[in-house]
């Protein structure tokens, strides 16, 4: 199958990218400004043997999105969609300003939309899809400092399961996956080895592999009854 991943520039989405096309599936890696990591891990893709391209578009601004689809829906529907884009600007509510609430819901929210909404028509044609939406333990739990981000992340869990409803008579699952520590460059310096060692029972962050592994299963035949699920994959945090 054809399959999409936002985001896909990214240590995870890269992760993503590489098991979709190890998995057989023919792969667009997105990237949300420049192109040239998307290119590389498209690269390595077709060196591995797989089948890939490199596509740059902006998630937040509708228009550009919709453009840069229809050229990819010119080859064909898109069966497997992966909304993994998404950023964090972390403060503490009393100080965060209007930028900081905005630039993470837009690009969580309004990209899943602007995203989604205009690949349902040609998938729901083939009554074959698979959606998965990159959410969060903050989503699920909250966390301080990420008031933006946890609405953001909460916000895609109720549109997915509002979604599954929507496509699961069209052969159609949707469902979310709920990373905890995952080691990236994204970790940056906020989770020490000691920190880790006390927010996770498993005692270390996650690895990209893993939630795509994640991901793979859910995309997969085998999760076919699989829908309007939230996979959390975070090493025991309650």
């Amino acid at each position: 199958m054809r399959a999409l991943v936002t985001g896909g520039s990214g240590a995870i989405g890269q992760a993503i990218c590489k098991r979709l096309a190890a998995d057989g599936h023919e792969v667009w890696v997105h990237a949300n400004g420049g192109i040239e990591r998307a290119e590389a891990c498209a690269r390595e893709i077709i060196a591995a043997g797989g089948t890939a391209h490199a596509v740059a578009f902006d998630v937040t601004d509708a228009d550009a999105t919709e453009h840069a689809l229809s050229h990819i829906l010119e080859s064909g529907p898109i069966q497997i969609l992966v909304n993994n884009a998404g950023i964090h600007d972390d403060a503490p509510m009393a100080g965060m300003s209007r930028a900081q609430w905005k630039r993470v819901l837009d690009v969580t929210l309004d990209g899943f939309f602007n995203v989604t909404q205009p690949l349902l028509m040609p998938m729901i044609r083939t009554r074959c899809g698979r959606i998965v939406n990159m959410s969060s333990v903050s989503g699920l739990m909250g966390n301080r400092g990420q008031v933006n981000y946890a609405a953001a992340k909460a916000g895609l869990i109720g549109a997915t399961r509002a979604l599954a409803q929507e496509l699961a008579s069209r052969g159609i699952t949707v469902n979310a996956v709920a990373p905890g520590v995952i080691d990236s460059p994204m970790l940056g310096d906020v989770f020490t080895p000691e920190r880790i060692k006390q927010l996770v029972p498993a005692q270390r962050a996650g690895r990209a592999e893993e939630v795509a592994g994640m991901v793979a299963y859910l995309v997969s035949d085998a999760a076919a009854y699989v829908t309007g699920q939230v996979m959390s994959i975070n090493g025991g945090i309650a």
